[in-house]
């Protein structure tokens, strides 16, 4: 298991991560089955934002023998009233249900209290300039919360969050049908019959979320990166095209400042077919190549860091080059992080001979020769 700095939390967590949400369906037998599965292969990150009371007891139960090697993402706001789950942000219900998360989970903190599920501009303001946020710092002070995220599916609101200055990582929604979806509220669309009509290239604003959250060390983890299982079929894919559970792990571990993506599992061998992308060979991994192949919305024209590019015979790290050119390009100052991290680089687009075998290889038709141009002028 590969591990990655959680954006500038300190943490280091496992790139794949169990989301907890299909635990509920199983007795606390099961539910140990898939945590000592986890353990065993390396997964050390786990996201319950579910306020059924059973999950989270079985899941406490489960995990207590080795809390400390666990980093839990507990969420304030989720809350279970009348035998049903309830979205709110009424401060003695979130204070209720967080103690029951404490309690159930056998810990005395959590170390990321995510303010759950916020997907409009207007509630974030309330939110983060209300009650709620004041809590939250409570919280953290008195040290039952290590770091403060937030989860959304709205890239604008995650933007938002990514700027506000406390908020330290985000929970969002990749994978590669996602991340060609403008911003919405309303997560039907995203499983609707013909949002396919919707794509045509990665959403300006979700890429540039990636960005910003790279400069700012806001760290992301990954929610819904099978799309619900519908990228593996063709039948369901709105690319026309069947994607592996391989292929989409390394589409969002591919994307900027994302550290783990919460696979849910409901037995030992899902887990194991996640982990396998650790030694999954290139060609397993390859995303590009398929989308590339598909019969309709492809990234035609986009980078999308998959390193086809590879291998330049000067020594770039193509791919890695056009990660920097694009998070600098959005700023009117390049970022003295983002410089140094171009510059440490043992070869950049100085280096480039302008032989085009990055371009013949390119799935996407990117003009990389013209992108490593822009390059050396922007770092320059």
């Amino acid at each position: 298991m590969k591990y990655r700095e959680l954006g500038r939390t300190g943490l280091k967590v496992s790139e794949i991560g169990l989301g907890g949400e299909w635990l509920e369906r199983h007795n606390a037998k099961e539910v140990e089955e898939v945590i000592r599965c986890c353990e065993e292969n390396g997964i050390n990150i786990l996201d319950c934002w579910m306020s059924e009371p059973n999950v989270r007891s079985n899941i406490g139960a489960a995990i207590e023998p080795h809390r400390e090697k666990w980093v839990i993402q507990g969420h304030l706001g989720s809350t279970w009233q009348n035998g049903q789950y309830v979205r709110t942000r009424e401060l003695s219900k979130v204070k209720e249900a967080f103690q029951d998360l404490l309690e159930r989970m056998r810990t005395d903190y959590i170390d990321l209290g995510m303010i759950h599920f916020v997907d409009e501009e207007a509630e974030f303001r309330r939110v983060v300039d209300g009650e709620f946020m004041e809590y939250v710092r409570e919280l953290k002070k008195e040290g039952m919360i290590r770091h403060i995220g937030l989860s959304t599916h709205n890239s604008h609101v995650a933007r938002l969050a990514a700027l506000q200055g406390e908020i330290e990582m985000i929970l969002f929604s990749i994978n590669p049908a996602f991340d060609m979806m403008p911003a919405t509220e309303d997560l039907n669309i995203y499983f609707s019959d013909d949002y396919a009509e919707e794509l045509g290239g990665i959403a300006p604003e979700r890429a540039e979320l990636y960005s910003v959250c790279e400069r700012e060390g806001v760290g992301i983890t990954v929610m819904k990166g099978y799309a619900g299982g519908r990228l593996f079929s063709a039948e369901s894919s709105p690319f026309g095209v069947a994607l592996t559970p391989v292929q989409c792990l390394h589409y969002a571990l591919t994307r900027p400042a994302v550290a783990s993506v919460m696979v849910g599992y409901d037995t030992p061998e899902h887990v194991r077919a996640a982990v396998a992308y650790e030694t999954a060979t290139e060609e397993e991994k390859d995303y590009a190549s398929v989308l590339a192949g598909a019969p309709k919305h492809a990234y035609y024209g986009q980078c999308t860091y998959c390193g086809h590019c590879a291998p330049c015979p000067a020594g770039i790290d193509i791919a890695m080059v056009n990660k920097l050119y694009d998070l600098a390009a959005m700023q009117e100052e390049v970022p003295a992080t983002v410089h140094a991290h171009y510059g440490s680089l043992t070869a950049n687009a100085k280096d480039c001979t302008a032989c085009g075998g990055c371009e013949k290889r390119c799935p996407f038709g990117v003009k990389v020769r013209e992108r490593m141009v822009q390059a050396e002028k922007v770092f320059g």
